[in-house]
């Protein structure tokens, strides 16, 4: 069964699909508050003499804030999968992965600090890269910085549910294709309307599966 089949299948039989509608009602709600907090401070602090063309500056601040804020939701998924990830796991590992599930151990409020900085460390990764659209390559940097960054963060989270942080670190480095192409999936998905904002829950299952398989794979040695 290909990885997407798989993680599909997962996501129906482990019925996360009130996860999913969460996850897309927490991701739309974040972008109108970067949209509407941007365009509310802009409006504070910019006053022109004509009352039409402040307005006009406000809108299109708030229209540019949020089309940022859309494309910015690849930094923003593992913040958003944080909230949801244990939940999945145990979920999915309880149809997949009987054998395992209930072993891991519960590291919520000991993560949500990790995946906080780990979000304003990409956050000003991606902004760095900005200037290099002017050049023609911005878009392409992106997608190779996002596929590392998100394949090895899920893969830990994923991984470290069993094997805690720092040895599933280890484990990353030593699939790092197996990771890195995950991690190409995700970020790839993370920029089509609509599928992104389930890319939370899909990023953690298959992850979940990748983990799984690199488990088993090495206890067959």
């Amino acid at each position: 069964m290909s990885p997407f089949a798989k993680t599909f299948a997962s996501i129906r039989r482990a019925k996360l699909f009130g996860l999913l509608l969460a996850c897309a009602v927490l991701a739309i709600s974040l972008v109108l508050m970067a949209a509407f907090g941007i365009t509310w401070l802009t409006a504070r602090i910019v006053h022109l003499e004509r009352g039409w063309l402040d307005t006009l500056v406000n809108w299109v601040v708030g229209a540019v804030a949020g089309i940022g804020g859309w494309f910015m939701l690849p930094v923003l998924v593992v913040l958003i999968a944080g909230i949801f990830q244990e939940v999945v796991i145990r979920r999915v590992e309880q149809v997949d992965y009987p054998e395992v599930a209930g072993s891991g151990a519960s590291h919520f409020w000991a993560d949500a600090g990790h995946d906080l900085l780990f979000t304003l460390r990409a956050l000003m990764l991606n902004l760095l890269v900005m200037p290099l659209y002017f050049l023609g390559i911005g878009f392409v940097v992106s997608i190779v910085l996002n596929s590392y960054l998100l394949g090895r963060e899920f893969f830990i989270g994923a991984a470290g549910y069993h094997l805690g942080k720092p040895e599933a670190a280890l484990l990353a480095r030593k699939h790092r294709k197996t990771v890195y192409g995950g991690g190409l999936v995700i970020t790839l998905l993370t920029l089509a309307p609509v599928l992104n904002l389930f890319m939370p829950i899909f990023a953690t299952v298959w992850m979940v599966h990748a983990y799984h398989g690199l488990r088993q794979s090495d206890q067959a040695r």
